[in-house]
């Protein structure tokens, strides 16, 4: 490669290295898989080797990806968080322990660890307590998290003992495990949200959030894994684990020590195979010297420690043909591009379709009919296709496009600032937004409506159902002339219709599907106003006076009450029978806790945090998240936050148990 050519190949790997570095760590929407990215990065830094002329201290070689984002504070690291080296190939593994042996003479014990899919974070204590939380940032210096990592559970906020220093760093991996993934994105669906793309992207996401109330309702984990700290604690690695797990924090039982590079691929091997069975994703296997004497003759490059380096997994891949094309539109009228696949296994399925999530994925794969796919199955349920086989491409095919009119009911499809789903706009005339609304409003956590989603597509072509309210409106008559519908299916349909009507006015707030609005901020909202007419009358300020309603779901309610179509459906739910006030049970078992406001922190044996606050409501009192001169009690469970203690001892708030609080309830 002659110089010019060798001055734009690298002028376009360095453009294209800080692109998906940004996508990654700063959006955290990363566009290519790992080995992409790494193969890229090796074959600048070998140009760069060998062109010293066209040096930039910018360049990505340099540096460490950086995910500082507007609105925290940062902090530098008191000593570097600096990336591994990595590697898929074990003949570079063998070279790793080469390298080794040239510097440290006699025998060398490795510890193997699991390559943990999730973000990086460097936790400090000082005196026991929970001092700092920095993300990895650029590796010298991070953003303050410390609020969002105090939600996690497993995190100690004050440790075990009293054999630990005084100050010291110890880092890990928050990450989320793959069941509470699939609960959280199944949630985010429901509640017309766009959903995360894996579960490292979730807790990415999460960690960037400025509410550290929605945090604290994300399923987050946190693995503990090394020690960074200037003192000779220990001597070495595998001790420190140990240690630390005394300490009270949650320390990976996946380790072991080995005594040889054989015995490194023998841990490799088995998880490679066993990491299909494990709660939450990894994507490789960290080696480490175990010496801690052995580490510091080692020392560093200015990028990476020589002591230790990373053997990534390969995806769970397959290629296979591409069939088609189809556009789904859902419940809000997004389109999802869903491709059609020949059968291929993968990870033990058999896989006939996989994700295409937008127009700009389709641009970015440049997919073209007939190509040769190459699918991945990750966090979630559907595979996903990753990459075309360009090699495989026969003829001139033509492109797949993404299309402009929604499928459905033809109407053109618009895309709105900032996001990147396409969207039909025709909400009421739309077949399958209007049927999936329905679904949704029978489903088992709305009105629990016993009908499948097939008897709602027979009612609705048949013109019987065009919105939730017609359900209540079905006669005998009407229903048993369906196929597949007899005397007893009949009466079964319109039975569980009648009984819908006693479904609490929280789950039926659920039930209309108003964006933003989940189980929990239906719950939320419902007691707090008490009434559909109080709801729907509420300006932002107000809606945003409720606990952990914020404008973004405030302005979502107003829209979805200043619609024409919403209010005419509600209104015909209402005159149905359909409950729109809580009763006495269940809004106001009293007045006791009148103009009280109180703050519950920490966990209980018998109840769940989101029940609690609840019987506050019913009883007349308000709930908030932080401590204020306003709050009259904080009712404190196990693990309760120490930085509310503080605070409520300095404003002299009453802090009580939950006897305390059951009494108060019984007067």
């Amino acid at each position: 490669m002659g110089p010019s050519s060798a001055k734009e190949r690298i002028d376009q790997l360095r453009k294209e290295l800080h692109r998906h570095n940004h996508l990654y760590y700063v959006e955290a929407l990363p566009q290519i898989k790992d080995e992409e990215f790494d193969r890229m990065l090796k074959e600048l830094e070998e140009l760069e080797e060998k062109h010293p002329e066209y040096a930039d201290k910018n360049s990505p070689t340099k540096r460490v990806g950086s995910d500082i984002t507007e609105g925290f504070k940062q902090y530098p690291h008191e000593i570097p968080m600096l990336s591994l080296g990595n590697t898929y190939s074990r003949e570079e593994l063998s070279d790793f322990e080469s390298r080794i042996h040239k510097t440290i003479d006699g025998e060398v014990e490795y510890a193997c660890e699991l390559k943990y899919d999730g973000v990086a974070i460097s936790l400090t204590y000082e005196d026991g307590s929970l001092f700092r939380a920095l993300t990895r940032g650029d590796g010298d210096v991070g953003d303050d998290v410390t609020n969002n990592i105090r939600t996690i559970n497993s995190i100690p906020l004050r440790l075990s003992g009293n054999n630990f220093p005084r100050r010291f760093e110890i880092r890990g991996e928050v990450l989320m495990p793959l069941e509470g993934f699939r609960k959280m994105n199944e949630q985010r669906r429901e509640d017309g949200e766009q959903v995360f793309a894996n579960p490292r992207n979730a807790t990415a996401g999460t960690l960037k959030m400025q509410n550290s109330s929605i945090v604290a309702r994300r399923p987050l984990e946190c693995y503990l894994y090394s020690v960074a700290t200037m003192e000779d604690l220990f001597s070495t690695h595998y001790e420190s684990l140990q240690i630390c797990k005394k300490w009270g924090f949650k320390v990976p039982p996946y380790s072991k020590r080995v005594g040889s590079m054989e015995e490194v691929f023998a841990f490799i091997d088995e998880w490679a195979e066993k990491r299909r069975e494990l709660p939450f994703e990894i994507d490789g296997v960290v080696v480490k010297v175990n010496s801690f004497k052995q580490q510091k003759q080692l020392g560093f490059t200015s990028k990476t420690p020589r002591w230790a380096i990373a053997y990534k997994f390969k995806a769970q891949q397959e290629t296979t043909k591409l069939v088609g094309v189809d556009f789904q539109v859902g419940r809000t009228g997004a389109v999802t591009p869903v491709a059609n696949l020949e059968p291929v296994q993968l990870a033990g399925t058999t896989v006939k379709r996989a994700s295409l999530h937008n127009a700009d994925q389709i641009a970015m794969l440049d997919l073209k009919e007939d190509d040769v796919v190459m699918v991945e199955k990750g966090g979630d349920i559907i595979p996903k296709i990753v990459g075309v086989d360009i090699s495989r491409r026969e003829g001139n095919p033509s492109p797949v496009k993404f299309i402009s009119h929604c499928p459905e009911c033809k109407t053109e499809l618009v895309r709105l600032p900032g996001e990147a789903a396409h969207y039909c706009p025709n909400a009421y005339g739309c077949p399958p937004q209007i049927r999936e609304r329905i679904e949704h409003f029978i489903s088992r956590r709305a009105m629990n409506i016993n009908a499948a989603g097939a008897t709602i597509r027979q009612l609705y072509d048949e013109g019987l159902v065009k919105n939730p309210a017609d359900l209540y409106r079905l006669t005998y008559d009407e229903v048993i002339r369906l196929e597949r519908f007899a005397e007893k299916s009949t009466k079964k349909l319109l039975e569980s219709i009648r009984e819908s009507r006693s479904v609490p006015f929280n789950r039926v707030l659920f039930a209309l599907g108003i964006r933003y609005v989940g189980e929990t901020v239906a719950r939320k909202l419902a007691g707090h106003f008490g009434s559909i007419e109080r709801l729907k009358e509420a300006s932002l300020e107000e809606l945003t006076e409720v606990d952990e309603i914020g404008e973004r779901i405030a302005a979502s309610v107003i829209s979805f009450f200043d619609d024409e179509v919403n209010m005419q459906t509600v209104e015909s739910l209402i005159t149905a029978g359909v409950q729109f006030n809580f009763d006495e049970t269940e809004v106001s078992q009293g007045s006791r806790l009148s103009e009280l406001t109180f703050v519950i922190s920490g966990k209980f044996e018998d109840y769940s945090r989101d029940e609690l606050k609840d019987m506050v409501t019913r009883n007349g009192g308000k709930n908030t998240s932080s401590v204020s001169s306003n709050t009259s009690y904080i009712l404190a469970g196990e693990k309760m936050g120490p930085e509310k203690l503080k605070k409520a001892e300095r404003l002299d708030i009453p802090v009580i148990s939950i006897d305390d609080f059951l009494g108060m309830l019984q007067g």
